[in-house]
């Protein structure tokens, strides 16, 4: 009898630790579920600044836990995600608005945008491959092919990774390396729309609103294509999101030299309620700001 308990224990200690390393796994998939699954906690807060503060260290913590589960889709997704909104949100933005007084500090801010976003591009890529090894290198060599695997249920990863490798390349654009990447970026979104146009509240709808405006040998009348995209944009969200508005502003109202258009959209994007769609509080409040810097830009738009 005592034979057969100490027999047991030993066994049961054995496991226990010749198991350590898979319960380790198993708790930092847990943390990393935990931590990708809390995005709403920036998306709902209305403090931009408290959240320019907090994320860095929230996006560092996901590196470090990811350094553990190197292939939770989760983490890799809310990486790239938040790497990039960071980077337009609280670094692009930056340099915009002190571009005026400081050029060279300005300058600075824009590359270390494009470094985020390129992190956040890799991020993503990793995210793919993890469902489809060797997807980055099909993508050069056989594009099409390559898009074709991917589903509708993949769209939040060709978005993130798309938007932050054509973020990047868009303050590149005297980079020829990085410029030569554009069609492959411009590639993932478009197979993300192919599957989607309607995703996430008009998400897609909204990025081309400006892509199309800005599209390097683009075919079409870009003006049109751009207000197909924001009425269904504006159709899908309600017209609650106010970075439909300040696109379709900075993009064809600027191109039309639409003043009146201009200030009636960027209005448009300072009248909406925040408390509306709390989940979109934050980029609400961000797009709102940016709203009101262009407002004071007028004479530096219009001739």
């Amino acid at each position: 009898m005592k034979k057969t308990l100490f027999s047991s224990v030993s066994l049961g200690l054995a496991v226990l630790f010749t198991s350590g390393c898979s319960i380790k796994k198993i708790a930092m998939n847990q943390l990393g579920d935990a931590l990708s699954g809390g995005g709403t906690v920036f998306s709902s807060d209305e403090d931009p600044e408290l959240v320019k503060d907090a994320l860095p260290f929230s996006l560092k913590l996901m590196e470090s836990v990811l350094a553990e589960t190197p292939e939770h889709r989760g983490l890799l997704l809310s990486l790239a995600s938040g790497f990039t909104q960071y980077g337009y949100g609280f670094v692009q933005l930056d340099a915009d608005e002190i571009e005026n007084d400081d050029y060279e500090k300005a300058q600075d801010l824009r590359d270390r945008a494009t470094r985020l976003y390129l992190r956040a591009k890799r991020y993503g890529m990793r995210a793919l491959e993890v469902k489809h090894p060797g997807f980055e290198a099909r993508l050069v060599s056989d594009r099409e092919a390559a898009l074709k695997e991917l589903k509708e249920s993949e769209i939040p990863y060709l978005y993130w990774t798309g938007l932050s490798w054509a973020a990047a390349i868009s303050l590149s654009l005297d980079d020829p390396e990085k410029l030569g990447n554009l069609t492959i970026a411009e590639s993932i979104l478009e197979r993300a729309l192919e599957l989607n146009s309607d995703w996430d509240f008009g998400t897609l709808r909204g990025f081309f609103v400006t892509y199309e405006m800005n599209r390097i040998g683009g075919t079409g009348d870009p003006i049109k294509k751009a207000t197909e995209h924001f009425i269904e944009a504006q159709r899908l969200s309600g017209g609650l999101m106010a970075s439909n508005y300040v696109a379709y502003a900075e993009s064809v109202a600027t191109e039309k030299q639409d003043k009146k258009l201009f200030v009636s959209l960027l209005n448009q994007a300072l009248a909406i309620d925040l408390d509306t769609r709390p989940d979109w509080r934050l980029s609400n409040k961000i797009y709102q700001r940016r709203a009101k810097w262009l407002l004071t830009r007028l004479d530096w738009y219009f001739f």
